[in-house]
């Protein structure tokens, strides 16, 4: 069984008007949230084979301070530009890419995207994943291919509120 970790990115900065969206950190409450959720992935046991993000800088930022409390090289990450302003069908398309050697796959993006993802793949009926927010999914394959409607089941959703 392969393990999903669909990750939205922590809270955002929005001080600055001139930057543009791929270019927004996070706030204060991004930066204490987003090693707060990691913590709490690794002390649910959470060890990623593979860490994907998106690459504009609150989910990149947002992916590197978790990876660092769950060990993981934050060299190792790759940003896939597909996760940016993408849409379900391509964000699917990036992780039946993934090989098949990775059981537990962290993927870091953003909403509504996810959520809709989620939903897609579960069957389920998620509203919103909120900033820093965590769904688990467990794949009823072995095979990343096999990825789509209704192919896993939700092992838990967390979220900071739930921490704090």
């Amino acid at each position: 069984m392969k393990t999903l970790l669909l990750i939205r990115h922590a809270k955002s900065d929005w001080s600055n008007p001139l930057l543009n969206d791929f270019e927004r950190g996070l706030n204060k409450r991004g930066e204490r949230e987003a090693p707060l959720m990691g913590e709490v992935l690794s002390q649910k046991g959470i060890h990623p084979d593979l860490i994907l993000s998106s690459p504009a800088l609150r989910a990149k930022t947002t992916a590197i301070a978790m990876a660092h409390k769950l060990s993981y090289v934050k060299n190792s990450i790759y940003y896939e530009p597909t996760l940016y302003a993408s849409d379900v069908e391509s964000i699917l398309s990036v992780i039946r890419n993934v090989s098949q050697s990775v059981d537990t796959l962290l993927v870091f993006g953003h909403n509504p995207e996810f959520t809709e993802c989620v939903n897609e793949i579960c069957g389920t009926t998620i509203e919103n994943i909120p900033t820093c927010g965590v769904v688990a999914i467990r794949l009823y394959t072995d095979n990343w291919v096999d990825i789509g409607f209704n192919s896993g089941e939700l092992l838990f959703f967390d979220s900071p509120k739930e921490h704090r």
